[in-house]
């Protein structure tokens, strides 16, 4: 059933991925054509999704299944057409080793992300429990729209839903929510590698940089954990709009595709789609700068993503909230666009920059690592010093990273200015920059060592020996003092939210979701987000449920089992957040009527939480 999920996934990607390859002409590299179909095809599925909930089609994942497939029999049939069938000729299955090694480099970060998620029984922090909800409902429902459900989820409807929708068609084709959290937020984390470098090479037309870069981006800790939160897909998107963009230089054509992927790279998160638009924004300025000129397809796919974001989004959620309504659900009850703080905000100092730590936050991992903060100074000198270069028309990237590089250290900075947009959050988009400009900096040293090695001696085995010898002492200090803290951190134990009463209500929890079959209906009077993110039903949107928690709490334990039985519910959990809720003396009376009811019988219980069998 998971590997069923897995398949799909990749079915639905690369079919959507194929389809949009109808609007412009693709790599030639076997690798990048087919990896980012997969990334194209990401995007293209979640605008499709979000045109369906529009018009009021169910999101069905047989739906999608059936518009890859139609995507795929359609492409070749145009092939066909044009005299290709499959492979043309062998160039097309050429395959080179800089792309092969960033898919091991995507390997390796799936190992790890995932070896993370599934190192314990739970779902981590609060927001992948809210997640949890949001999955579930868009699974059964097949909507992302909850206002006419009272809207009792924090990440969807008016909160940009590609995640929750994504995660919810995913869901419709196994029983668990809680794996399909973990896979696949693992999963898109990882593909961010590879989809960045792919970019990095469109973008600084070097794949050796490029992959320096990738390398780079996986090692530092400061770039993406394995956090269930919408953020984990917001990056790799970010990452393939910025490849359709860089496309366009090769066929004017990729202004369509882009645009399809901008938009929901818009409709993902509300801190990172805003950071999305102002790098947009800067790479324009940047381009503009260098070559002097108004580049009018690479706007027109920013101006159509935007347009059509607001089309498939936030043009229903203004016309349902108002404008003002909508930045209150994001910002609060005084809301300022130009002060958004994060939760996770502080003041930081150089160290925190240099030092990578093995102990770090889970969310938004903090630091760099020695080396690569070498690296990213030895990129800066070099970019500075042949500044005059740095306006040369195939130049244009380097203008972009240093640009990017300020506007990023100035955002992660930011909590002491009062124009901020959640700086916490805002380390994963420093990497970015850190990232290219360790690529350019690698690059220059490992170009160094040739030069002066081809100096004293013209053999090509001295100078590839040079070559690598430079490379292995670079990547042994950026795995040493960047990826083993990253490694570390990502694989600990992370904690299960901080809403529980008590390590007992844990332990209870976890016995619940090992011995009570998955989609087993369970009422709760507290928290709804443990029956679903654990794996058993409870309908958290539904009238009748909300109100019966509220009221049916002091009814006796004939009238609960009658209502119970009427829900079909198979199980009761009495645990210590009804306690707090309804308070201690009165969760022990509760507690104490279900015992001597025939009705219910006691099938675990600690001194957390007791979990009943409805008879």
């Amino acid at each position: 059933m998971f590997a069923l999920s897995i398949i799909l996934f990749f079915l639905y990607t690369w079919g959507f991925g194929l389809g949009a390859g109808l609007l412009a002409r693709e790599s030639e590299d076997f690798l990048e054509r087919n990896i980012m179909r997969i990334g194209i095809g990401l995007g293209a599925m979640i605008s499709f999704g979000l045109l369906l909930n529009l018009i009021g089609i169910p999101l069905d994942w047989r739906i999608f299944l059936l518009a890859s497939i139609l995507l795929i029999f359609i492409r070749i049939f145009k092939d066909f057409k044009k005299g290709r069938i499959i492979f043309k000729n062998s160039k097309d299955f050429s395959i080179s080793i800089f792309p092969l090694i960033a898919l091991i480099l995507f390997s390796a970060s799936l190992y790890m992300n995932a070896k993370g998620a599934f190192a314990y029984p739970y779902l981590e922090d609060d927001d992948s429990w809210s997640h949890a909800m949001g999955v579930k409902y868009v699974s059964i429902e097949k909507t992302v729209f909850a206002r006419n459900v009272g809207n009792p989820f924090h990440y969807i409807d008016p909160y940009p839903p590609a995640y929750d929708m994504l995660m919810g068609i995913l869901h419709q084709s196994n029983n668990s929510v809680y794996w399909t959290l973990k896979f696949f937020n693992a999963l898109i984390v990882s593909l961010s590698i590879i989809f960045f470098y792919f970019f990095a090479k469109a973008f600084t037309n070097s794949p050796k940089k490029a992959l320096f870069a990738a390398f780079s981006l996986f090692a530092i800790p400061s770039f993406l954990s394995h956090f269930i939160w919408a953020i984990a897909l917001t990056m790799p998107l970010f990452f393939v709009s910025f490849y359709a963009i860089e496309k366009i230089k090769d066929d004017k054509a990729w202004w369509m595709a882009s645009a399809i992927v901008i938009a929901p790279t818009l409709t993902s998160s509300p801190t990172h789609s805003t950071y999305f638009g102002l790098f947009l924004l800067i790479y324009f300025i940047g381009r503009i700068l260098v070559e002097r000129k108004f580049f009018m397809y690479e706007f027109l796919a920013g101006f159509s993503g935007l347009l059509l974001s607001f089309i498939l989004w936030w043009m229903p959620m203004i016309k349902a909230y108002g404008f003002n309504g909508l930045v209150r659900t994001f910002l609060g009850t005084n809301p300022s666009v130009v002060g958004i703080a994060g939760t996770g905000d502080r003041i930081y100092n150089l160290s925190d920059f240099i030092f990578a730590k093995g102990v770090n936050m889970i969310n938004n991992p903090i630091g760099i690592g020695v080396i690569l903060s070498l690296l990213t100074a030895i990129g800066i000198i070099f970019l500075v010093s042949k500044y005059k270069e740095m306006f040369r028309k195939e130049n244009y990237s380097r203008l972009v990273t240093l640009l990017w590089l300020a506007f990023a250290f100035y955002a992660v900075n930011a909590a002491r200015f009062p124009i901020k947009l959640s700086p916490f959050r805002a380390w994963m988009l420093l990497a970015i920059p850190v990232s290219l400009l360790s690529g350019e900096a690698i690059s220059l040293i490992e170009n160094f060592a040739k030069s002066l090695v081809k100096s004293i001696t013209k053999s090509n085995a001295a100078i590839t020996a040079a070559s690598l010898l430079m490379l292995g002492i670079l990547f042994y200090g950026i795995i040493t003092t960047s990826f083993i803290p990253k490694y570390t951190v990502n694989t600990a134990l992370w904690p299960p939210g901080g809403f529980w009463t008590s390590n007992e209500e844990i332990q209870g929890y976890i016995w619940f979701k090992e011995n009570i079959a998955p989609g087993k209906k369970t009422f709760t009077f507290s928290n709804n987000a443990l029956i679903l993110g654990l794996d058993k039903f409870i309908c958290h949107w539904c009238d009748d449920t909300r109100t019966y928690q509220r009221n049916g709490f002091n009814l006796t334990a004939e009238q609960n089992y009658e209502w119970l039985k009427k829900g079909q519910y198979e199980y009761i959990v009495i645990d210590g957040q009804t306690a707090r809720k309804f308070g201690a003396n009165e969760t022990n009376n509760k507690i104490q009527g279900l015992i001597k009811s025939s009705k219910f019988r006691s099938v675990f219980s600690n001194n957390g939480m007791i979990i009943f069998e409805v008879a």
